[in-house]
């Protein structure tokens, strides 16, 4: 039983989701001990590092004795895991007499400790596959494997005691040599790979930073404090446990330079171009590259200072004046360094302007019209949807069913295009008694059905629905439509117009659920 290969899909704004349950449903036998492991062989565990709530595989290293026609599985591990507690009822499902075959954990390590009432708790956990007479429950050969939590949350199928012998390598970029105060990236390479701990980057005997911990192999600091002269730098690793063997890179020489002042240009417009009436405002405007640079621009008008310097902000300068005398005019932009050893001087090129005289005055209206706001809605021609009723699983773990959204029609006439973005949320299933499925077992998966040309409306994630939860219980993070969760986004820019959404249903039911029909009402919200 894989809890996360379930149906994906969902629902619309006040649609109501109906849906028939029936029929008995099997209880799963009580786990029994696990018998002496390894009779028949081991078994690896795929993902090899996971989480607490990953259900792994275990692939066996052979096929099951001719004895046998199908398999369970048993996790036994500290505290109350001691006894060991079902990981994969009894099934042959993938079985095999003749070659390795996968074992698919039934329940997360998480689920099977709500299960047990106990929780996942740092340390060795024996994984014992069975290979059983399906009708007497006879074990008749066992593979085992283990992984290992090394804490409540991640386990790892190497064991994290291990001694583990490491090497060290530093990589330096830019190549050298470097000028000073350039940013320059230290990259220590740990192997192998899995090995916690971390590094302390070194110039010589001094340390170049704080210790920088290892992620996956990788540790990075990026410095602008070398100092102009000849570095000799390695990566120093230590490991997070005793186990972890500690190891150093190799000496990377690297140099660092003074750096030489930096060439600039200086680029001029002037607005009006070409001519311009006397009294009429007239502006200057310089840009310096690199826009970085440090200084003031001293504006002239053939040859002569046209005002004094105007700082520069951001790599420009401007200069307005309204007093330019009728005639010809040729203008020019110098860039003059508040440091000459950073950055170099530079000067534009002539730009010539012509002033006529003033011919006259003249007057003004003001045109004005008025944008109106628009709105944004959002509507379904059809409020109901049925889906099938559930059918049980070859497992008998859950019931299933699922179906499609009724079209959902979202319209924005707003002004100034702001986008939207519509959610949805579902209430718990009730039948009108006393009988509930959860709305956390409700998933769906959203999509854009039309659109216009013009409009940038992306479809919300797929959201799985939780495997089949009890009424009143708490779904995991970002699981099932019990929590609001988008259907659909329309960016600044791209939300006007008309567009239809929607979205493919999953529902997943306990199998202890009631006969009856059960309804639920998802509520689409546009924003």
């Amino acid at each position: 039983m894989n809890s996360k290969n379930i149906l994906r899909r969902v629902a619309a704004g006040g649609v109501v989701l109906a849906a028939v349950l029936a029929g008995a449903l099997g209880a799963v036998p009580a786990a029994s001990a696990a018998p002496a492991p390894g009779t028949v062989g081991t078994a690896t565990v795929s993902p090899a590092n996971g989480l607490d709530i990953t259900a792994p595989v275990y692939n066996t290293s052979a096929g099951c004795p001719t004895t046998a026609d199908g398999y369970n599985m048993f996790v036994k591990g500290p505290g109350a895991w001691a006894n060991g507690f079902i990981g994969t009822t009894t099934t042959s499902v993938n079985f095999s007499t003749t070659s390795g075959f996968p074992v698919q954990q039934g329940l997360t390590f998480k689920d099977i400790a709500l299960d047990n009432q106990t929780t996942v708790v740092p340390g060795e956990y024996d994984i014992t596959v069975n290979c059983v007479d399906s009708f007497s429950l006879a074990v008749q050969g066992t593979f085992t494997t283990a992984v290992y939590f090394t804490d409540a949350t991640h386990y790892t199928s190497v064991d994290p005691n291990q001694p583990v012998t490491t090497t060290t390598s530093l990589s330096v970029t830019p190549a050298s040599p470097a000028f000073q105060g350039d940013q320059v990236t230290l990259t220590a390479n740990v192997t192998p790979a899995s090995a916690g701990g971390t590094v302390q980057f070194k110039d010589g005997a001094n340390n170049v930073g704080s210790p920088v911990a290892v992620n996956n192999g990788v540790a990075t600091l990026n410095t602008s404090a070398l100092a102009v002269g000849s570095h000799s730098l390695t990566a120093v690793f230590t490991g997070a446990s005793q186990n972890i063997q500690g190891s150093t890179s190799q000496a990377v020489t690297y140099a660092v330079q003074s750096r030489p002042a930096t060439a600039t240009t200086t680029a001029l417009a002037v607005t009006p171009s070409g001519s311009a009436t006397q009294f009429q405002p007239v502006a200057l405007s310089a840009t310096v590259t690199p826009g970085a640079a440090a200084g003031a621009i001293q504006f002239t008008d053939n040859g002569a200072n046209l005002g004094s310097p105007v700082a520069l902000a951001g790599g420009t300068a401007t200069l307005n004046t309204a007093t330019l005398a009728v005639g010809a005019h040729s203008f020019t932009a110098k860039f003059v360094p508040t440091d000459p050893a950073v950055f170099l001087a530079s000067e534009s090129a002539q730009v010539p302007l012509t002033v006529n005289t003033f011919a006259g005055v003249a007057t003004s209206e003001n045109i004005t019209t008025t944008v109106t706001a628009g709105e944004l809605l959002i509507s379904v021609a059809n409020k109901n949807v049925t889906l099938p009723s559930p059918t049980m699983l070859p497992d008998a773990s859950m019931l299933q069913t699922a179906g499609d959204l009724n079209p959902v029609t979202v319209a924005d006439t707003r002004a100034g295009n702001p986008g939207w973005n519509v959610s949805g949320q579902v209430t718990d299933f009730g039948d009108g008694q006393s009988h509930a499925i959860n709305g956390a077992n409700l998933g769906w998966t959203p999509a854009v059905v039309d659109k216009l040309a013009a409009q940038n409306i992306t479809a919300g994630p797929a959201v799985n629905p939780a495997a089949a939860l009890a009424p009143g219980a708490a779904a995991p993070a970002g699981v099932g439509l019990a929590g609001s969760r988008t259907m659909a986004t329309a960016a600044p820019g791209g939300g006007n117009g008309t567009a239809h959404l929607g979205a493919g249903l999953a529902l997943n039911v306990p199998t202890s659920t009631v006969a009856g029909t059960y309804t639920a009402v998802l509520t689409l919200t546009a924003i």
